[in-house]
């Protein structure tokens, strides 16, 4: 029967081609470590030939080296002519993003909001910065009266304002007085609605 490519497994670098790939999975099975190196050589040769502009004017065939080493996953075990590609720098682990505990614990409010009021903390004390802060107080109620309508008041908002800015914004409720929200619901998460069938 006449083997077909949707039968064949996925070719890892399918602009090399199956018979390239073939040569370097035969290749990586050569038990003789000596035998396995120059096997190795010639398919760079036959790839360098073949897709010159890999190699480019120079001849540099430090990509050719990098995409064998890929094409046999990384299972060729001979001396490298170059310092070849790994496997870790092909997926390197992502660096986990430092959170704060504060971030963690009042996600409610959002990073933006959080940010914001650590920007006006630093600000000189001004009618502006007063302001600032009546507004995202007043913000800040809103999306707590629409995730827990009950029980929210003032100070529970101010407290919330002095721990995010590491105590540099302090507010005297006898000073402040924040807007009343009633039959606030919290935005939906739900994904895009299904479209009505005619």
């Amino acid at each position: 029967m006449i083997p077909y490519n949707t039968s064949e497994p996925q070719l890892i670098m399918p602009e090399y081609g199956r018979n390239i790939q073939k040569m370097i999975d035969f290749c990586v099975k050569i038990e003789d470590r000596e035998e396995r190196r120059r096997c190795a050589m010639s398919i760079a040769e036959v790839m360098a030939t073949l897709f010159p502009s890999v190699v480019g004017d120079k001849g540099n065939k430090q990509k050719i080296w990098d995409h064998i080493n890929i094409m046999s996953r990384f299972e060729l075990d001979i001396d490298f002519p170059y310092d070849v590609i790994t496997k870790e720098e092909m997926a390197p682990e992502p660096s986990r993003i430092p959170y704060s505990g504060s971030l963690y614990r009042f996600r409610h409010y959002g990073r933006n909001i959080q940010s914001m009021i650590n920007r006006v903390a630093e600000m000189e004390n001004c009618v502006e910065k007063d302001q600032i802060i009546f507004l995202l107080a007043n913000q800040m109620k809103k999306q707590l009266v629409a995730q827990t309508p009950e029980n929210v008041s003032d100070t529970k908002v101010f407290s919330d304002i002095a721990e995010i800015s590491g105590g540099k914004i302090q507010i005297n409720p006898e000073n402040y007085r924040l807007n009343e929200y009633i039959g606030i619901t919290a935005p939906a998460t739900t994904g895009k609605s299904k479209k009505k069938k005619k």
